[in-house]
């Protein structure tokens, strides 16, 4: 399938596997990712870095594409902590200061997680000039993409940039975690009708994260999800499981930490980047 951005038509998976791409493109440190980027997308790219946020801006003279860098996937169950409870800071909570007005418009009850508004709040600014500059040099479809947390922090942008009047063509992630609650998810379906194309493997655990408790839990994702490589049902099966193990064992709202990590850690091949352009290859050919 060849690599190319699809305007007119959206959620077209040549476009998905273009994205795809970057977002593989965007683990890279700078001296390869952007050769990277230029030889296999003829996009000039460049690395923005604030602290452990990463996204690569790159642009042509038909397209301007933000990709995230996700989160590295964890080794061990002591990384697998760090990743879950760091990375991922579960708290819903109502963004305050310049990203409280940004999100006001996503309506009195839309809670988003706590980690992800502080690790976007840190990194915006330069994300913002960056793409405003090259907006304001020649205005052109503006494409967010992201793998892992990175699907999650372009999901947030992209709302931010509406908010300031940078319009967004197309997002699409690729086993992404949820970013916030219901009111949340309606927000974002309002504000990007058509817009948002999000990629889960069925085998992949990561999309039903953040959840400590599969009862206590008031996240929910964004829009339909395009499955790859399944029913949908296995990750929810093996989750379902721990979840009723904790039940069994008086404990129902915290799923053990030790059960989740063995359970993401036979599946996280599934949730690789290289795993996910194997699944857009086999459904572009109509395999899944």
């Amino acid at each position: 399938m060849s690599l190319q951005l699809v305007e007119d038509k959206a959620g077209d998976l040549a476009s998905a596997a273009y994205l795809l791409t970057a977002c593989e493109l965007a683990y890279a440190p700078e001296a390869q990712g952007a050769p990277g980027f230029r030889e296999k997308l003829g996009l000039d790219a460049r690395l923005i870095t604030v602290s452990n946020t990463q996204a690569y801006v790159g642009q042509n003279d038909r397209s301007i594409v933000v990709a995230f860098r996700g989160s590295e996937s964890p080794d061990t169950i002591d990384g697998f902590k760090d990743w879950l409870v760091t990375n991922a800071n579960n708290f819903l909570v109502l963004p305050e200061g310049q990203l409280g007005t940004d999100f006001a418009a996503a309506g009195v009850g839309a809670r988003f997680h706590k980690g992800f508004i502080e690790a976007l709040a840190e990194f915006w600014d330069p994300l913002y000039l960056a793409v405003d500059t090259a907006m304001k040099t020649k205005e052109r479809p503006l494409w967010i993409t992201g793998h892992s947390l990175g699907g999650a922090l372009a999901l947030m942008a992209a709302w931010r940039f509406q908010q300031q009047f940078i319009q967004v063509h197309e997002i699409c992630t690729f086993g992404a975690p949820m970013v916030g609650n219901n009111a949340a998810a309606e927000a974002f379906k309002r504000e990007f009708p058509g817009k948002i194309f999000r990629y889960v493997d069925a085998m992949d655990i990561v999309p039903k994260l953040p959840t400590i408790s599969l009862i206590t839990n008031t996240y929910t994702h964004c829009l339909a999800e395009q499955l790859l490589g399944g029913s949908g049902t296995d990750a929810e099966a093996a989750l379902k499981e721990l979840s009723e193990r904790s039940v069994q064992n008086g404990n129902p709202d915290t799923l053990p930490m030790d059960d989740l990590w063995n359970c993401l850690k036979d599946r996280i091949d599934h949730h690789m980047v290289s795993s996910y352009l194997a699944r857009i290859e086999e459904k572009a050919k109509g395999n899944v």
